[in-house]
């Protein structure tokens, strides 16, 4: 929020700045929570292909925008993967996502 004098409000950074935060240290869990899910047999091959393409995408050496062009070649990139993860919990059966969200004490929202 912008103040009377058009400087931003310190109450929107402090909260920006917690919520970088509280990602940070939610993401551990985050990453087994994804973990196990991916290991999981009753989630199908179908969204566990398209994680791991995802991931494929990112580290070979071929991009729809190479890397080489400023910005957009990075970009592209982090698209695909938060893309990829988002849709990774959506496919998964929502049973299953709670239970290993449970075990691992992640908290998230599809």
């Amino acid at each position: 929020m912008l103040g009377r004098d058009m400087r931003p409000s310190t109450e929107v950074n402090r909260g920006d700045r917690r919520s970088t935060f509280e990602f940070l240290l939610h993401l551990p869990r985050l990453v087994r929570l994804y973990w196990r899910l991916l290991c999981d047999r009753r989630v199908s091959i179908w969204p566990k292909a398209m994680l791991v393409g995802a991931a494929a995408y990112v580290v070979l050496p071929f991009d729809f925008i190479p890397d080489m062009v400023p910005l957009l070649g990075e970009v592209d990139d982090l698209v695909v993967v938060l893309l990829a993860a988002r849709w990774f919990l959506e496919w998964c059966p929502r049973e299953v996502v709670d239970e290993h969200a449970r075990a691992v004490g992640a908290r998230f929202a599809v």
